[in-house]
């Protein structure tokens, strides 16, 4: 145990900063957290892609999927922003 955490605390020091506590022994909903922590500081992203040797060709494949889709979301979102204009009182302000 003491060597896991010693592992763990040279790679990644911010997962052992965080801890979580057990209410009413509802195990179920602290894996779910710490799950959740792991994945928003991309802990989970950097082991799934430190997993296996991933060729030169495919990291730039990765890397530029990963940048259109980047573009493709925030065209999208903006999208999204202006079709939803129509349920304000003034759609377009200061056009009148």
């Amino acid at each position: 145990m003491f060597l896991t955490l010693k592992l763990l605390a040279n790679r990644h020091p911010s997962f052992i900063a965080r801890t979580v506590f057990v209410k009413n022994n509802n195990v179920d909903d602290a894996c779910r957290l710490v799950n959740r922590i792991l994945g928003k500081e991309g802990i989970l992203e950097q082991f799934r892609l430190t997993r296996y040797y991933e060729k030169p060709f495919q990291t730039r494949r990765r890397v530029n999927h990963e940048k259109c889709k980047a573009i493709y979301n925030e065209d999208m979102e903006r999208k999204i922003h202006f079709v939803l204009r129509k349920n304000r009182h003034e759609p377009f302000p200061g056009c009148h």
